[in-house]
């Protein structure tokens, strides 16, 4: 009699025993983000005559079940083949650029079996295995290896740029940065690397004077970029080997000088004029309120309707009389903030910060570095779509067209964002197991 009441348990216990180790909340948080992002896109549906939003609860379960499977595989074995990861990856972007098919002004889609796959969405998952396997064998402490990581990632970084999609190819650099972080580089090397792109913000402010200094009618200085040119000298001369002949300080300036001044020429002739609105709407988007600014003004005029409660689901009038554009994809935050109000929109950031708390339990937890980096590079890219999606809804940051993640209406992105959750789970699961 007790060995038949034991068998049962013995059966449910050997069917979970693959997933014995794995963070099931951390499961179970993005599920719950998939499920209620379904129910939003539902209600900016609505009233439009779409009936796409089940395709959201169809491709989040097939992520999940590949997140599952994924979660059960020893994640060391993608060491062997990272190289192999890194030249699909690249060759995919390759394909799209010849072969694939375009909206909006970009290139990004291919075609596969009748639907649009976006590469650039997997190209995420591929640099940050290639990364982690990287600077899992040599890390970040020394310049050699810091540029190292930098040439791999230039290589797929300059594919999708040429898409052009300027979206993906900022969650490329936060993704290199967290990772480099995490792998011991200096902090002073990283904000010298994302220094020549303020260098060119800089210099394009002429203030306090009226206009820049032009050189040779080409070359334009500016008070501020002039500043923060020698700032990054003495950071470069603090902390780049080489102090004694002043390498790094010299170095730094010249990097700097040579980012505002192309800079300045992208902006001028590299980035198409949609680009550069939705770069700049957000300072001011009364300036434009019927054309490139017209999306942030609606959606911050949603967001505030909610007030505290929200007027509740299908309720809100700028959710269900269409005033929001392509509110079902980027702009989803202004829905909940809408129909849930501010108590909602804060139960939605605390889910994802608890998410992102997991993430980063895990790669402290790890049992070597590359599952930790595998960890920190995930996290990088939800931290910084999260933080760049909510913001540029609220009018906080640029419009960049970047996914919320598990959220938005995207099916290559909520398949990365599945992928990527399954290689961390991976992580979790074959930690080892302390012994008392």
């Amino acid at each position: 009699m007790l060995l038949k009441r034991s068998l049962p348990r013995m059966r449910w216990k050997h069917w979970f025993k693959p997933w014995q180790q794995v963070d099931w909340l951390l499961f179970c948080l993005p599920v719950a983000l998939t499920i209620f992002g379904g129910i939003m896109i539902r209600s900016t549906e609505l009233n439009q005559g779409l009936a796409d939003w089940w395709w959201h609860w169809l491709v989040g379960g097939i992520g999940l079940t590949i997140a599952l499977f994924l979660a059960r595989c020893r994640y060391e074995i993608l060491i062997q083949w990272h190289w192999v990861t890194y030249t699909i990856t690249n060759i995919s972007l390759i394909a799209v650029m010849i072969a694939g098919q375009s909206a909006k002004g970009a290139q990004r889609w291919i075609n596969i079996a009748g639907f649009n796959v976006q590469p650039s969405e997997f190209a995420k998952i591929g640099l940050i295995i290639t990364l982690g396997v990287l600077l899992h064998k040599r890390t970040a402490s020394s310049l050699d290896s810091v540029f190292r990581a930098l040439a791999i990632t230039a290589v797929p970084w300059g594919l999708v740029f040429l898409q052009p999609d300027l979206a993906t190819s900022l969650v490329f650099g936060a993704i290199v940065l967290g990772m480099l972080y995490w792998a011991n580089a200096n902090p002073g090397w990283l904000i010298l690397l994302i220094s020549p792109v303020v260098a060119a913000i800089l210099f394009s402010i002429p203030w306090p004077w009226q206009s820049p200094i032009v050189l040779f009618d080409q070359i334009s200085l500016t008070p501020l970029g002039l500043v923060w040119s020698g700032a990054m000298g003495l950071l470069g001369f603090l902390t780049i080997p080489g102090r004694g002949y002043g390498i790094g300080g010299i170095s730094a300036i010249i990097f700097n000088l040579f980012g505002g001044e192309l800079g300045v020429f992208a902006w001028n002739h590299v980035l198409k004029e949609y680009q550069k609105d939705r770069l700049t709407v957000f300072v001011n988007p009364e300036h434009d309120p019927l054309g490139a600014g017209y999306h942030l003004i609606q959606s911050r005029i949603a967001i505030g309707a909610g007030e505290w409660w929200g007027w509740g689901l299908f309720r809100g009038p700028m959710t269900q009389l269409n005033f929001v554009p392509e509110q079902h994809t980027d702009f989803i935050f202004s829905a909940v903030g809408e129909e849930f109000g501010f108590i909602g929109c804060l139960v939605v950031l605390f889910v994802f910060c608890l998410t992102c708390y997991r993430l980063l339990h895990i790669a402290q937890t790890a049992k070597d570095n590359f599952g930790s980096l595998l960890a920190v590079g995930v996290l990088s890219m939800i931290v910084f779509q999260m933080i760049v999606n909510i913001g540029m809804t609220v009018g906080l940051a640029p419009i960049a067209g970047i996914p919320l993640p598990w959220m938005s209406y995207g099916r290559s992105a909520m398949l990365t964002n599945f992928i990527a959750l399954g290689l961390v789970e991976s992580v979790a699961n074959f930690r080892q197991r302390q012994k008392y």
